[in-house]
């Protein structure tokens, strides 16, 4: 009986079967190493920053309940979220730009499931050996030796998703407070429960999920092909130089047998994370981590081949195009982004530390005094967002003998406001009374600082007077 499949009948495939184990083998090059310093990077800027004061306080602190957001020395508040949106959008367009230019460099090189999986196969290199050796584990009976490697991979596994946990519940609770508590357990509740979850997230998805995060839930897989073009840099296998494969010895000469340089060692597959061949052409699933260009071109060396037969290239320059680096998508996502960079650091640099709210009471319009003069009364919210107690003076103007008076300020209309506080004050605002004025008119309250070199802020309202 023939059991072949037949050519012409489209192939199924069970979209419920069971997930297959990768397992991914050691390999060196110049994309390893790169990607390496930059890992160092950024888990010394992660576990680093956490411990680094700025002025007597964690230099980035985000304490939710006192609605305030300590980066550096500046102090955020709720009002600043347009900061914080604007923030987004540029990591947004950066991204598109990014995608746009070079494909998924940000998920092979800088994505935090991508750096956290390289971590944890670490550990399961130096505890269960290399992929010949996890394989033969696996399939091995129980025994004692393979409970003891399995108890030591998943022992640091856990310590190293434990300490993620920390540093990130210690950028909500100062950490230099977190640590001390967590070790004499007496941590709230809401600590503990975030400290077990980013734990479990992390011993999850670095551990056991690895590229099924990249491939099922991450959505960026989705519609990166729709920020591709035939300019984008990309990995990709040079088909015409490697076809036709084969096996063949060191010295023979590949021409004469009718083969191209790819020798079929299938190392470029068992190098890559998420188990795709690269040489079955671009596919969604690619995080372009450039292992596989490490690894071939690390055959190429042994065979005595060009470098390159897998590299960062684009579909044109594959066709033997010139490439363009000036495309309308590309161009549109830069200036859109530099435009965003330029707004954010104008708004920033525009930020004061304090800020003035003017609130009329409306119980009373206005009163007549008895001394001949009309008072309005006006409550002022005064918020002070510097990480140093300042003193405030506040000043009226907009009215010819305009006067203010309050029994809360001290002489000199002078208000103490602690860091990071908002100070609400009540103030009598008291004109002539003139035959004839207008019933309202604009009055101008001006707040400034004893810091040096900060400009005052100044808010408008309305003061009423009887009609004539």
């Amino acid at each position: 009986m023939n059991n072949k499949p037949d050519p012409s009948e489209p192939e199924l495939i069970d979209l419920y079967q069971k997930h297959e184990k990768i397992y991914t083998r050691s390999f060196s090059g110049r994309f390893r190493n790169f990607r390496r310093a930059g890992g160092l990077v950024l888990f010394a800027l992660y576990f680093g920053l956490a411990w680094i004061n700025f002025n007597g306080k964690q230099a980035i602190l985000f304490d939710l309940p006192a609605r305030q957001f300590h980066i550096f020395g500046t102090t955020y508040w709720p009002q600043d979220f347009m900061l914080l949106s604007a923030l987004l959008i540029i990591c947004a367009f950066g991204l598109f730009a990014m995608t746009v230019f070079a494909g998924r460099v940000w998920c092979g090189y800088t994505c935090p499931q991508s750096v956290f999986t390289w971590v944890f196969m670490w550990a399961e290199r130096i505890t269960e050996g290399e992929r010949n050796r996890r394989i033969k584990l696996d399939k091995q009976d129980f025994s004692y030796d393979k409970l003891l490697k399995k108890v030591a991979k998943h022992c640091i596994w856990l310590v190293i998703a434990f300490a993620t946990a920390c540093t990130f519940v210690g950028y909500f609770t100062p950490i230099r407070q977190l640590i001390p508590e967590l070790l004499s357990f007496n941590i709230s509740l809401w600590e503990r429960f975030w400290l077990g979850f980013f734990t479990v997230a992390t011993y999850g998805n670095a551990g056991y999920l690895r590229e099924q995060v990249c491939i099922y839930m991450c959505p960026y897989a989705r519609f990166q092909s729709v920020m591709f073009d035939s300019d984008t840099l990309v990995i990709a296998y040079d088909a015409e130089r490697g076809e036709k494969r084969g096996s063949r010895k060191k010295e023979a000469d590949p021409q004469p047998l009718g083969l191209g340089d790819c020798i079929d060692c299938t190392v470029c597959v068992q190098v890559c994370p998420t188990g795709i061949d690269i040489r079955d052409g671009l596919q969604y699933q690619c995080i372009g981590c450039a292992a596989c260009v490490d690894a071939c071109d690390s055959i190429m060396d042994k065979m005595g081949y060009e470098k390159g037969l897998v590299r960062y290239t684009t579909d044109h320059a594959l066709k033997g195009h010139p490439i363009s680096w000036f495309r309308p998508r590309l161009v549109g996502y830069v200036t859109a982004l530099l435009i965003m960079i330029i707004l954010f650091f104008i708004t920033l640099s525009n930020r004061s530390p304090m800020e003035l709210e003017v609130l009329r009471d409306r119980n009373v319009l206005y009163r007549e005094a008895a001394d001949n003069r009309i008072e309005n009364i006006f409550i002022l919210k005064i918020a002070n967002k510097d990480q140093q107690d300042r003193i405030f003076t506040i000043k009226v103007d907009g009215i010819e003998n305009i006067r203010l008076k309050s029994g809360s300020l001290e002489s000199g209309n002078l208000l103490n406001v602690a860091s990071g506080h908002v100070a609400q004050t009540v103030v009598r605002v008291t004109i002539p009374k003139i035959p004839g004025a207008p019933t309202t008119q604009t009055i101008r309250f001006s707040l400034s600082s004893d810091q040096q070199g900060l400009a005052p802020i100044t808010s408008e309202s309305r003061f009423m007077v009887p009609g004539q």
